[in-house]
């Protein structure tokens, strides 16, 4: 039987469709069914018994997971795209996007027909489509009609930035991925996978059912992937004897920087994005052409310009690892004071942010605690758990609450000519989430407005 659509939102049900139910944190999709009906649906997919009644009306599936169900439905309703794409998921904790970003420059640059879908959007061709906030995997039934939009554009590639969450809500089960990519493993997500060994697990799902896996010498979790996976393997790093290194890329510029100003973290991720490239038989002139010149994607290490003489930037930085990578960094090429503006997100893991706040305070001259996300919780609280993990006495921080503020009292009054302002943490997103409300938000244009002498605040 032909279906005319697949949700997991009653909103979005359309006669003669199919209603997945599922069971979220906050929303149970089971409670939703009686308006699927009503609506239409023909099909109603569930872990939860029928009630009496339903049957006479739909069609009626139980089932044991219906998050993977969804993931099935929806590859099997858009026509099973992932199969007519060779698939490259890349996953980490740190350095996913950019990643992502290189490998899809890379094989532009190679003249191969190419699609992404990252944090920060998804490109089709020449169109990029909107992915959405706070999300980088899109759930099941948005990233199979992408994959399936790749299609019909006869792309032949797609690199899609895979998270923990993501392969744990089976929201790319029904992928089929030829090369999982591992950029590296550290603290993050420990909130929602509970342990690091469950969150270590779950990524390495990914690698237990590609066709190459490409590995991090460098990282911790190296030997544990690399025993654990028994599938092809290439690994990279840029001081261990591995398949590629730096003597391979011989690059002199990373992202228009000079090699030794675009940071060792980069560096790693550049080799990644080789690995997979060699992995596809692509010549070593594309991968350096395609590396040397591409820009960063937006929000990582960005630079403001601006009539100040402050070297201001803003970085997505914002696990303990990204943010320690970000501030060293600076912390080198800057002639005055470093000053760090972020945040730790509520309902989040809390354990990271005494570390955030320790690597700050040790790397930066002033640091600035402010809202990231707070969510239900009292941004005041976040602050004390990030203080908890302060060594030094005489460390100078600040603590504001409104984020606009924060990113203007860092510009104008701490920051003078020479100076290095960095906030960290939010990038590219577009909201900031306060008590379940999603309001509109961007770090670009709180800095564009303190660079003016003014405040942006979130209209709550």
């Amino acid at each position: 039987m032909k279906y005319s659509s697949i949700a997991d939102n009653s909103k979005e049900v359309k006669k003669g469709g199919i209603f997945v139910a599922i069971k979220g944190e906050q929303v149970d999709g089971n409670n939703f069914i009686p308006d699927a009906i009503k609506k239409g649906a023909v099909l109603i997919v569930s872990e939860k018994p029928p009630k009496k009644g339903w049957l006479t009306k739909v069609k009626y599936k139980q089932v044991k997971d219906a998050r993977e169900s969804l993931a099935l439905l929806a590859s099997e309703f858009y026509g099973q795209p992932s199969k007519k794409l060779t698939v490259i998921g890349v996953t980490g904790s740190d350095g996913k996007t950019t990643t992502s970003h290189m490998i899809y420059n890379i094989l532009k640059e190679a003249d191969k027909k190419v699609g992404l879908i990252s944090t920060i959007s998804a490109k089709v061709g020449s169109k990029e489509i909107d992915t959405g906030f706070h999300v980088t995997n899109p759930e099941p039934i948005q990233l199979n009609e992408l994959l399936s939009k790749m299609v019909k554009a006869k792309l032949k590639f797609v690199v899609l930035e895979t998270t923990s969450h993501g392969i744990a809500q089976r929201r790319v089960s029904a992928i089929g991925f030829d090369i999982a990519v591992l950029t590296n493993i550290t603290h993050e997500h420990i909130d929602y996978h509970k342990t690091f060994a469950n969150y270590r697990n779950t990524k390495l799902d990914l690698f237990l059912a590609a066709k190459v896996s490409i590995l991090n010498k460098d990282d911790k979790s190296y030997s544990y992937f690399h025993k654990a996976i028994h599938g092809k393997k290439i690994t990279y790093s840029t001081s261990k004897e591995a398949d590629i290194s730096p003597n391979d890329l011989r690059l002199k510029k990373l992202m228009g920087l000079r090699i030794e100003k675009a940071g060792e973290y980069n560096l790693q991720n550049a080799l990644a994005a080789a690995s997979v490239a060699r992995a596809l038989k692509i010549p070593w002139d594309a991968i350096r052409s395609g590396l040397s010149e591409m820009s960063l994607p937006k929000g990582r290490l960005e630079a403001v310009s601006n009539k100040k003489g402050i070297n201001i930037y803003i970085d997505f930085a914002h696990t303990p690892n990204a943010l320690k990578n970000v501030l060293s960094l600076l912390k080198k090429s800057t002639g005055g004071k470093l000053i760090a503006v972020f945040g730790c997100a509520g309902e989040r893991d809390t354990k990271k942010r005494p570390m955030m706040a320790e690597i700050s305070t040790s790397i930066a001259d002033i640091s600035v605690f402010t809202a990231e996300d707070s969510r239900t919780e009292k941004i005041e609280d976040i602050f004390e758990d990030m203080i908890m993990g302060i060594k030094d006495k005489d460390a100078n921080y600040h603590k504001i609450s409104e984020r606009g503020e924060a990113i203007a009292f860092a510009i104008n009054k701490l920051a003078r000519g020479g100076d290095t302002v960095v906030v960290c943490g939010k990038a590219h997103e577009r909201s900031m989430a306060y008590n379940g409300v999603e309001y509109p938000w961007s770090d670009f244009r709180a800095v564009e407005l303190a660079l003016r002498g003014k405040v942006l605040e979130v209209k709550k």
